[in-house]
């Protein structure tokens, strides 16, 4: 039992992982339609990852799928859905106002937000090298995230803030009903951002609060292209690789873990595009590195210590 609860842990972490490197590619998706603003990206985003998991859900349960929907409890449903929802919206809203390394390591607070929660929600209490791992972590955002700040992108990194609460929430209900597939709320939620990010900037301009006629639905061909991409490769697979992880990863640890997306994040546009990185992001993210490996030390540590008080 003892072996089969390592092995699931570590399946786990690689699930986890696996997620982080799908959502890593966000800013790099992005950069490459510089055109769309916040709105249009939600839009069709929301969109394309709604359509790829309403794929996979109907070829894995086929006609069981109304029963897993009724199966999850309608306050879970509508909050994952909305946590999904709102906070995507802030995620590549504010990569549209400032660098992709702020934007990631203001979202390393989610480690800190989930540990709070997932006390009152899972019924989790998170170790000591846990709660190291996350302290680490935020100073590696918060070096990070110094250069962001002195650049006076105020409202990006604003609507930054939003990340990391949303994030977290959505952790700890994705670990507190472990044992149903929560996939059909965030398949919702992607509805809503689709509906939501279409039509708001539409209602805006009626009210004089934006530009006439705008709407999160106008884009072109070769943009609908990417974000057909974007969708499923950066989204829908990883969300189903990261709710995998959390049946068998604590909800802090699962946070810690995604802080690997502050190192690859700003990897990709340089490699890619020739994006800059400069040393606080490297140093930072090096920080954040150690972070996430002391919170993979801390599952073992515990997975000894409970195999230790059973003997």
């Amino acid at each position: 039992m003892a072996a089969q609860t390592r092995e699931n842990f570590n399946a786990g972490v690689g699930f986890v992982l696996l997620a982080t490197l799908g959502w890593s590619l966000s800013g790099l998706f992005v950069r490459l339609v510089p055109g769309l603003n916040g709105w249009q990206i939600n839009c069709w985003r929301g969109y394309w990852l709604a359509a790829a998991l309403l794929c996979y859900l109907v070829y894995t349960y086929g006609e069981k799928l109304p029963d897993l929907v009724r199966s999850i409890p309608r306050v879970a449903f509508w909050s994952s859905a909305l946590c999904f929802a709102t906070g995507t919206t802030f995620y590549v809203t504010s990569l549209t106002f400032t660098n992709v390394a702020t934007v990631s390591v203001i979202g390393a607070m989610s480690p800190l937000v989930t540990g709070l929660l997932s006390r009152w929600i899972t019924g989790e209490s998170p170790n000591l090298l846990t709660w190291i791992a996350a302290t680490v972590a935020m100073f590696g955002a918060a070096y990070i995230g110094w250069s962001g700040f002195r650049s006076g992108d105020l409202t990006g990194i604003i609507l930054s803030f939003g990340v990391p609460f949303t994030f977290a929430l959505q952790t700890v209900l994705l670990r507190r009903y472990r044992h149903l597939d929560m996939m059909p709320a965030i398949c919702c939620g992607g509805f809503v951002a689709f509906l939501a990010a279409g039509l708001l900037p539409l209602l805006g301009s009626l009210f004089g609060l934006g530009p006439a006629n705008a709407s999160g639905f106008v884009v072109n061909g070769r943009e609908m292209l990417i974000l057909a991409l974007m969708g499923p490769i950066q989204l829908a697979i990883p969300l189903i690789f990261y709710a995998k992880g959390a049946k068998s990863v604590a909800a802090v640890s699962l946070a810690l873990l995604s802080m690997a997306d502050a190192i690859l994040n700003p990897l990709w546009p340089l490699l890619f595009l020739g994006e800059a990185v400069e040393w606080p992001e490297i140093i930072g993210g090096s920080i954040i590195l150690g972070a996430v490996l002391l919170s993979i030390l801390g599952g073992h540590v515990t997975g000894y210590a409970r195999r230790l008080s059973t003997r």
